[in-house]
């Protein structure tokens, strides 16, 4: 590793992404995974030994290296907020997969933490960094719909019916949820997304199709007080995968996914017929925001959006599972005050 490279460690080989964000790391012109950490034994030496990397024996000694800037956190969930905590006193800048923590109150105090140490603390929510989202949202932001009155956005995948999804996913502690606690997310801060943060009430259902211990197939649905609905699905019992997306308007409509993947247009300037949306470039990644700033740009601002977007992306889930345990409606304000 040269003088012009930036180290970095994998703090937890719980997450079936911990290897792509490592694969980041390395194919990163300015970054270099050098050591990863588990507390689980077996995951950290078969972690390790995949990607050719020291094993740490402990998160201090993962910390304690001088030779790295930044850890990567990819644990499960639920030790989110002790292994960043850890992180950020050590002094070192943070990357990690969604959810930042368990709990609104965690988050924001991750997050102050961070600005207090000086450290970029950057989550990852890959989705509105694609083209087609970049796309959307820029249209949605310029009026060419009108007023968004129902949004829609589905993800899923088959991992527990192709078998490949681990079973610590099915941990309702280590992951604080099923389906939507992971792969909701994606909807859950693209909603958020289109149709604002703002207070919003929560209906959720929640199916056990394989009969584990959390949901493998969700539906949640955000009511604002304008009348706009919002409808967040994930599902890891889908074959094939999916990711699409709707978009309504008083004035125009968008569609990605639904058995074409484009994103077409129909109403308003778009015309009568769906038609193709040329797709803008898409945005800079989280990655290589946070690898931006640990090498000393500054981007503050995009940090804080991100931090922002994670913390309501947080107020969104557990007020979902709420509603799914409860199963009545729950103000989200109300739910994170309570």
């Amino acid at each position: 590793m040269t003088d012009d490279v930036t180290g970095v460690g994998i703090a937890g080989f719980w997450h079936v992404h911990a290897a792509d964000y490592a694969r980041d790391a390395d194919e990163h012109p300015k970054t270099s995974v050098l050591a990863g950490w588990d507390a689980d034994p077996v995951l950290r030496r078969e972690g390790a030994a995949s990607l050719g990397i020291e094993p740490a024996e402990s998160l201090d000694e993962l910390l304690a290296r001088q030779d790295m800037a930044g850890i990567v956190v990819t644990t499960a969930t639920a030790d989110h907020t002790e292994v960043i905590s850890r992180a950020i006193a050590a002094g070192k800048h943070v990357f990690t997969e969604k959810l930042l923590a368990p709990t609104v109150p965690e988050c924001v105090a991750l997050a102050s933490a961070a600005r207090d140490r000086g450290v970029a603390l950057v989550v990852s929510l890959p989705r509105l960094s694609e083209p087609a989202l970049v796309t959307a949202s820029r249209l949605v932001d310029s009026g060419a719909l009108g007023e968004v009155t129902f949004a829609r956005v589905r993800i899923a995948h088959d991992g527990w019916l192709g078998g490949w999804l681990p079973e610590r996913f099915a941990d309702p502690v280590a992951a604080i949820g099923g389906a939507f606690a992971d792969l909701g997310c994606h909807p859950a801060y693209l909603i958020r997304r289109f149709l604002g943060s703002g207070a919003a009430t929560v209906t959720a259902a929640y199916g056990r199709v394989t009969g584990r211990p959390v949901e493998d197939n969700a539906v949640v649905v955000a009511r604002y007080p304008d009348g706009a609905l919002g409808v967040a699905e994930a599902s890891f019992v889908t074959t094939p995968g999916a990711f699409a997306f709707e978009l309504r308007g008083t004035q125009a409509s968008l569609l990605f996914g639904y058995g074409r993947e484009e994103l077409i247009a129909k109403g308003g300037r778009f015309g009568e017929e769906w038609a193709p949306v040329r797709l803008d470039a898409p945005a800079q990644s989280p990655f290589e925001l946070w690898v931006d700033a640990v090498r000393g740009a500054d981007r503050a601002a995009e940090i804080d959006d991100n931090l922002r977007t994670a913390i309501d992306l947080t107020r969104f889930v557990v007020a979902a599972n709420t509603a799914a345990a409860t199963g009545g409606a729950v103000n989200i304000e109300e739910e994170e005050n309570s």
